[in-house]
Order: structure tokens, then C-alpha cells, then sequence
């Protein structure tokens, strides 16, 4: 079997043993073919690497300027690909399995004030069509109310909105479910969203014969739905025409606003956990400067050491 073919079973695995999400088998794939690519310019077949062919590997990485997390997800893939071949008895060992892989910096997450969210969402209301602004109202208010990833906003099924829901079931990594509860504004725009999307989708059933969309966002993408990709684009718009600097804007920084608004008003780390589907708090962990500022504030208010 060559390399590539062991690649390929290795992900194939992973989709159907782990129901490894989309994106992760993607990234797998990129930095497993990287590795095998440096592997073959020296002439080394995959499964005759050692443990200090992958640690050269990994400085010839750190030399190229690669990011410490890029470093670090490579180091994973290699050892999950090795975990994976000593399973199949295609090794009797893991070279990855002692390596320490560089470790993340704790840098803290980019944020937004409660000011430039409530502008963003003003300017989604007033962006493009009348028809666009309900389907961007709703992207906004649904994202910015639940913390989502922004995979799980665009590919959400328009059968979990039915209903005027008070709770959405979100489908997250690794295949995992959760609820997340919904703010008055969101299940406005949600309400309102889906009487225009019953509207659009009868009117293209009845001219077309097209069946209708299982997607709440629905597109013409490969995909059916709107994409991460177009989203982010929508987004750098919507804070162009809401005065905030576009750098400072993603579908991502909408995650960490709703995790930091939540934290600095008394919500529970582990609350915060939970809405956001980390597997583990550790993850959750870097919101904490949030409520060291908070309690710091508290202490210079309140404590009568700190009056002049």
C-alpha cells in the first residue's frame, strides 16, 4: 500500500470511526500530505520514520515561520496517523508518541464592546434587499445570541427553527449536540426570517419543481447552504457600514463577544462551557481575564484600602 493510500485510509477512518468533523479531516489532510512531501524529498517512506525524523520535521516548521498552532495540529495529525498504523499492524510503534508538541501561547481573544455589537447588528437590519436584511438580522442576532461556531450557524436545518423555538439544537464537533437558548430579539428575526424563507422557497417550488431547502441559510454552494466563506465576507461589510474597524470583525470575534458579555454580567464559567460546546473548561479558561478585571474593578470600588 503507498503512502498516500495509507493517508487516505487513515482519513477515511477518522470520518467513519470518530465522525471527525469536515473541517478536521481537511486540516488532517493538508498537513499529512506536507509531511509526506518532506518525508519524500529525503527518500523516507512513511512508515520508516522515527521519532527524530518527525523532531526534525517539526524545526524545519518552526524555521519556515509556521504559527505555534499551525506546528502544533501538525504534530497531532502525525500522531494520530502513527496511532492509527500501529492499530493496523502496519507499525510495531508510534515516533510521535513522546514528542511534546510547542505549546499555545495564551493570547487573549479578540473582542467587541457591547456598542460595536449593537452597531453591527443595526447595520445587518439595513444591509442589502429587504429580503437579505431578515436572512441578515437573523444570522446576527442568531450568532451573537448563542456564541455558535459559525459552521454550525450557516448549516443549521431549518426544522430545528420550527416552531418558535426557546431553544435551538446545535449539531457541533465531533458530531455532538447541544441546546442553546435563544434572546427575544433573536426569535424575532428567527420568526420573521422564516415567514420570508416559506415565501422564497414555495415560489421557486412552484416555478422550478425545486424541492424545498433542509438549510436555514440556503445557497446555490456545493454545500446547500450559505457558506463560512461568504459569511465572512458578509460580515467585514456589515462593519464597514457600522463605523468598526473590518480587522476587528469576524464571524469569530461574535463567538468571543457573546462568551465575554456573558462573563463580565455574572454568567458561570462552566454555563459558558456548556453554550459554547467546549469539551473541556480548560478551553473556556482564557475568558477568565474578563472576570479578573471585573473583580479587580470591584476591589478598587469597594475595599477601604484602596480610597485615597
Amino acid at each position: 500500500m503507498s503512502d498516500a493510500r495509507k493517508i487516505a485510509t487513515f482519513l477515511e477512518a477518522q470520518a467513519a470511526e470518530l465522525d471527525a468533523a469536515e473541517n478536521t479531516r481537511l486540516a488532517y489532510a493538508r498537513d499529512l500530505k506536507d509531511f509526506a512531501e518532506w518525508c519524500a524529498g529525503i527518500s523516507l517512506p512513511l512508515m520508516s520514520v522515527q521519532q527524530a525524523d518527525i523532531e526534525s520535521y517539526l524545526v524545519a516548521l518552526e524555521a519556515s515561520g509556521l504559527a505555534r498552532a499551525t506546528r502544533a495540529r501538525r504534530l497531532s495529525a502525525i500522531r494520530q496517523l502513527y496511532r492509527f498504523a500501529f492499530e493496523e499492524g502496519w507499525r510495531t510503534d508510534n515516533p510521535a508518541q513522546r514528542i511534546s508538541g510547542p505549546k499555545r501561547a495564551k493570547v487573549l481573544p479578540k473582542t467587541l464592546s457591547e456598542a460595536e455589537v449593537d452597531a453591527l447588528l443595526n447595520a445587518a437590519r439595513d444591509h442589502g434587499r429587504p429580503s437579505d436584511r431578515l436572512r441578515n438580522t437573523c444570522l446576527m442576532e442568531l450568532l451573537y445570541a448563542t456564541g455558535m461556531r459559525v459552521s454550525e450557524l450557516v448549516s443549521l436545518p431549518v426544522a430545528a427553527a420550527r416552531g418558535n423555538p426557546q431553544m435551538l439544537l446545535v449539531r457541533g464537533k465531533g458530531g455532538k449536540e447541544r441546546m442553546v437558548p435563544l434572546s427575544p430579539p433573536a426569535r424575532e428575526a428567527l420568526v420573521a426570517w422564516l415567514a420570508e424563507w416559506d415565501e422564497t422557497e414555495e415560489a421557486a417550488r412552484v416555478a422550478k419543481g425545486a424541492p424545498h431547502s433542509k438549510f436555514l441559510f440556503p445557497s446555490r454552494s456545493k454545500a446547500g447552504h450559505l457558506t463560512r466563506h461568504r459569511f465572512y465576507l458578509m460580515i467585514k461589510e456589515f462593519a464597514v457600514a457600522a463605523g468598526v474597524s473590518p480587522a476587528n470583525v469576524t464571524p469569530h470575534t461574535l463567538r468571543h463577544a457573546f462568551a465575554t458579555h456573558l462573563l463580565a454580567n455574572g454568567a458561570d464559567l462552566r454555563a459558558i462551557q456548556t453554550l459554547l460546546g467546549h469539551a473541556d473548561v480548560g478551553t473556556t479558561e482564557i475568558y477568565t481575564h474578563v472576570l479578573e478585571e471585573r473583580l479587580r474593578d470591584l476591589v478598587l470600588q469597594h475595599h477601604p484600602m484602596a480610597q485615597d
